[in-house]
């Protein structure tokens, strides 16, 4: 915790002066005691109850103080706080291989049953949308609340050949940014092309144009990407992490399947696989976020539920005034009631 106003801190020291006083008085008091006939009956009268309350309300009432002059330092702490992301797009691997059953039933059915639980435990007002990938990747449902039509899209994943890991990041940032000119079929081609894809488009590139932030500052939205294999095809993906890093979006990835290698076969035809941790990790780190690897079912679901939890909260410095006013209040309060209740006065 620190202070943005710490010179106030310095009225701290008007306390032992409030507890000097305070003693003062209950001395005064007991000179002025002696005046009766008998101290022992002001004593019986008073009782070990009745001594012990006397001192709740001034403690409480000093606490109340010392709230208040802390507020008035401004405190800044940590504090877990709901998360500002409204977005969050799913882009998930649909090649073939993700019918291996490795993971049971099988991967894609293991990654479809995850992606329904992680949506159904999200806050309602947090929108999703759905990237599914294999040799292109296309936008199955645009962001959105209803729940029911993400379910629907993530039950109409269609397996296809190959994987374009970085085409998938790609079109997840067009789908977050619209209005950027994110443009897959530029990146694709060689240098050459990709001038003269972004040359048709002049009098737009002012639109394209953007000032870089620094990588994870974007609190609005994030991209979870799921693949079982390397990339074969498309965009290289750590350039689309650089782009996604470029806008300050996070890219979590979580890996599924074999890291070794494995060679699966199905409907007459093999194909060898291998999940790609060293780049899913460099897309992490890239972008500030980080990698999960899920061997089975449940190692998935639990990866879906620590995303959720990440995503929904953060830890961020704020300030925390408010929260010393309203328990400063609520002390004073409390002292001033049981004063009434106990004495009928107020301290």
């Amino acid at each position: 915790m620190h202070f943005l106003w710490p010179e106030f801190l310095w009225l701290l020291l008007a306390l032992p002066l409030l507890v000097v006083t305070y003693v003062w008085l209950l001395r005064r008091k007991k000179k002025m005691a002696v005046r009766y006939a008998s101290l022992s009956i002001v004593k019986e009268a008073m009782g070990a109850g009745q001594s012990i309350k006397r001192h709740i309300p001034p403690v409480l009432f000093l606490l109340a103080m010392t709230a208040m002059l802390l507020a008035a330092a401004r405190p800044h702490a940590v504090v877990t706080l709901p998360s500002n992301q409204q977005t969050i797009i799913l882009a998930m691997d649909v090649s073939g291989s993700m019918r291996a059953a490795d993971v049971q039933p099988n991967r894609l059915v293991a990654a479809q049953n995850a992606a329904k639980s992680f949506i159904g435990d999200l806050p309602r007002h947090v929108k999703v949308g759905i990237v599914a990938f294999a040799g292109s990747a296309q936008v199955a449902q645009l962001p959105t609340v209803n729940r029911d039509d993400l379910i629907t899209a993530i039950d109409r994943f269609q397996l296809q050949r190959a994987t374009a890991t970085g085409n998938a990041i790609v079109i997840s940032l067009a789908t977050l940014f619209p209005d950027q000119g994110i443009e897959l079929a530029a990146m694709q081609g060689s240098g050459r092309e990709r001038q003269r894809g972004f040359a048709i488009d002049a009098d737009k590139k002012e639109k394209k144009e953007f000032t870089p932030v620094a990588p994870g500052s974007y609190s609005s939205a994030a991209i979870i990407m799921l693949t079982d294999g390397q990339r074969t095809t498309g965009v290289d993906p750590l350039e689309a992490a650089k782009m996604a890093a470029d806008r300050g979006v996070r890219v979590y990835t979580v890996g599924i399947g074999t890291v070794d290698g494995e060679t699966i076969g199905f409907e007459g035809w093999s194909m060898r696989v291998r999940l790609d941790e060293e780049t899913l990790k460099a897309i992490a780190q890239k972008t500030q976020a980080e990698y999960f690897y899920a061997g089975t079912a449940q190692d998935l679901k639990k990866v879906y539920e620590t995303l959720s939890s990440k995503l929904t909260v953060e830890k961020k410095e704020t300030e925390i005034s408010a929260l010393m006013a309203m328990a400063a209040a609520a002390l004073a309060l409390l002292s001033a009631g049981l004063s009434l209740l106990w004495f009928n006065r107020i301290l």
